[in-house]
């Protein structure tokens, strides 16, 4: 009996860490995001929703490859090309919700009541926010699956 208790222990405080892996990833992939995304809009002038796609999408290799190596390295063992699908997959669908929540904070709540350039950043952190635990956990029950 003590030993499924420490053994269970044990694989939540490992899930922990996990995810904190995941999340400082993720953070990175958060400065990727927000770099590209106020490059495209403030020193090339494309409009946000577009520019929020290419950003997304940067991040996305960004954290790919991090997770790859360092949040779960014995991922390794697996073909590349199929971890990446399933990795991308995952992800397109989160930048699916991540334009959403993205476009929509951005035009009914930041915008009116912060009058700044920069208001779309704080849209583009509220989506980030909601798209990290989709992200974490699909991508653990399927991409990174027995690992």
């Amino acid at each position: 009996m003590l030993a499924k208790i420490i053994t269970l222990v044990s694989t939540h405080q490992l899930e922990f860490v996990r995810f904190m892996k995941f999340a400082t990833v993720g953070a990175l992939g958060a400065v990727v995001d927000f770099s590209v995304l106020n490059l495209l809009v403030l020193g090339f002038g494309w409009a946000k929703e577009y520019a929020n796609i290419v950003s997304v999408c940067c991040a996305i290799l960004s954290n790919f490859t991090w997770n790859r190596l360092w949040t779960y390295p014995e991922s390794r063992e697996r073909p590349l090309h199929t971890q990446f699908g399933q990795f991308a997959l995952v992800n397109l669908i989160g930048l699916g919700i991540n334009q959403i929540v993205f476009l929509t904070t951005d035009a009914l709540i930041y915008a009116p009541l912060v009058e700044h350039p920069f208001d779309y950043n704080l849209a583009k952190a509220t989506a980030i926010i909601v798209v990290l635990f989709w992200n974490f956990f699909i991508n653990r029950v399927w991409t990174y699956r027995g690992i």
